[in-house]
């Protein structure tokens, strides 16, 4: 698994300690991102927070995240929490090593007193000892919230005295990034009183189940769980995984489940929001403990598309730290249709370049102090349809149907009146669309937008064809006009062959299944409405 090494260098430890007023907890900034650009030790606040030890408890609960592995316990991670100023609040995320968690706290305007809030990324350092100095915090009196060094610090120092190197494997990058977009389509599904939130997060189990998922429906005024996914139920995969969640409950002051508005039985990805004074808190499960964001390949059309790539840069171009992205505005600013925003936006998220806020139904502004163009570019499902693509595997039909030649076997896939491709493969069998196109539908995507993009060029120029149509009804991309070509190649009537992940199985080969013709449910909110 291809990884990198990210270098955090901090000017000094974290810590808490005492302050003429009240207590000091001064976080660290690494290098992070800027309206004026990339800073060494960027500074984002000073000033108060309206509810210390809710905020301290919170804090806490995300670096258990970013501690955590909810599966293969005995492998370690621990890499520190990313802040994002977004000049009105404060967001703390991380994510577990396991890929399948994702934390974040958001400290809103009503939860800061004190001067500005600034721009920017970065990540803080949060060690061992300011973990256990936050946990004995006790008391109401005034905590002081430093978000980067002072000036003192910055101007004494040589150079930085703290330095961690954390090994970043490309699937917890994807995973990361992948998370915030798993949430664009959530819909509110249940809100629980302070007292029922803290009665259902404390019957919840501590430790994996051996069954299927557990389901949740609304039942009076609390959650009731299932283990049928009927009407209304909501999934909780894993609900050990909602740990964390125990250590502000004392605080809390609701909880709202956030899942897609509708399900075919399968587990689902979910956000749980425990409300708190002047800030909220948010897990986000996939659909398994075993099973990270990384693999889900619900962005991966986006991904596969120039015109969003496109859409993309000239969007980011726009973006300046908002805590809520308006589509409306940067349609309106880039000369685009919202639906392009969308788009754009989906991309931008893959490469940690925005958050999505489930409470707000809208994207914000953020860019993660990682690699992560390194991960999407690695893609190992995107790759695979490239390849396919350049290897001249991919024939066209008339019918807007096409085959796939993969290793031994070809496959067939097939346009739905919905425009969702199903696949004969393995993997669309077992799950339908539900963690994204396979690695033959991209490379048909693919290669019909280079064969619209080859014709519409030589209806322009000379007129000379390079795609042309067969007897057959087959199309043929020419390799001299085009990086991904595709030629012809007839459908054997061969099984296919499974496909677990980005590669075909070598194993023996299973009936050949039927193609879908509808597509999961998903949320009907769209990005950026009000709630």
């Amino acid at each position: 698994m291809s990884r990198s090494v990210q270098a955090l260098a901090y000017v000094r430890p974290s810590a808490l300690t005492s302050a003429g007023d009240g207590r000091l907890l001064g976080l660290e900034t690494a290098g992070g991102l800027t309206p004026v650009g990339p800073e060494a030790h960027p500074q984002f606040f000073a000033g108060f927070l309206t509810s210390p030890q809710a905020a301290a408890r919170g804090l806490l609960a995300v670096a258990d995240v970013a501690a955590a592995r909810y599966y293969q316990r005995t492998l370690r991670a621990s890499l520190d929490p990313v802040v994002t100023a977004n000049g009105d609040r404060l967001r703390f995320e991380s994510f577990s090593g396991c890929c399948g968690v994702y934390a974040r706290l958001d400290v809103l305007p009503d939860g800061l007193d004190g001067a500005d809030t600034g721009h920017g990324t970065t990540n803080v350092d949060v060690n061992n000892p300011l973990r256990q100095a936050l946990s004995r915090l006790a008391g109401h009196e005034p905590l002081h919230l430093r978000v980067g060094p002072d000036e003192l610090a910055v101007t004494t120092l040589d150079g930085p005295v703290v330095e961690k190197k954390v090994p970043l494997p490309d699937r917890w990058l994807r995973g990361f990034a992948e998370s915030q977009v798993a949430t664009a389509g959530f819909d509110l599904r249940a809100e629980l009183s302070a007292a029922e939130a803290v009665r259902f997060v404390r019957s919840l189990p501590r430790s994996a189940g051996t069954g299927g998922p557990l389901w949740v429906v609304p039942a009076g005024r609390t959650l009731r769980p299932t283990t049928r996914p009927g009407a209304g139920a909501v999934c909780l995969p894993g609900p050990e995984r909602l740990a964390a969640f125990q250590r502000v409950l004392r605080d809390a002051t609701g909880l709202r489940v956030y899942g897609p508005a509708g399900h075919d039985g399968a587990a689902t990805a979910t956000a749980w929001e425990v409300t708190l004074p002047g800030m909220r808190l948010t897990l986000t499960l996939s659909p398994d403990s075993s099973r990270g964001f990384s693999g889900e390949g619900g962005v991966l059309e986006a991904l596969a598309t120039d015109e969003a790539a496109a859409d993309a840069e000239l969007v980011s171009v726009l973006l300046a730290w908002e805590p809520r992205v308006d589509i409306a505005d940067l349609a309106a600013q880039g000369g685009l249709s919202p639906e392009r925003v969308r788009a754009a936006l989906v991309r931008l998220g893959t490469a940690g370049r925005v958050g999505y806020d489930t409470a707000e139904a809208a994207y914000f502004h953020r860019e993660l102090p990682y690699d992560t163009r390194r991960a999407e570019r690695h893609n190992p499902r995107l790759v695979a349809a490239r390849a396919l693509v350049a290897d001249g595997a991919v024939t066209l039909r008339a019918d807007a149907t096409a085959t796939v030649r993969s290793g031994e076997r070809t496959y067939q896939v097939r346009e739905s009146a919905g425009g969702v491709l199903g696949c004969t493969c393995q993997w669309w069998a077992d799950y339908r669309g539900r963690r994204g196109p396979c690695k033959h539908a991209l490379a048909v995507r693919t290669a019909r937008r280079a064969a619209t993009g080859r014709s519409a060029t030589d209806r322009s120029t000379t007129g000379s064809a390079t795609t042309s149509s067969s007897p057959t009804g087959l199309s043929t991309i020419d390799p001299a006009t085009t990086s991904w070509s595709s030629t012809s190649s007839s459908t054997t009537g061969t099984p296919a062959t499974g496909l677990p992940g980005p590669a075909d199985s070598s194993g023996p080969a299973p009936a050949a299944s039927p193609i879908a013709t509808t597509a999961t449910a998903v949320g009907t909110r769209t990005p950026g409405e009000t709630r």
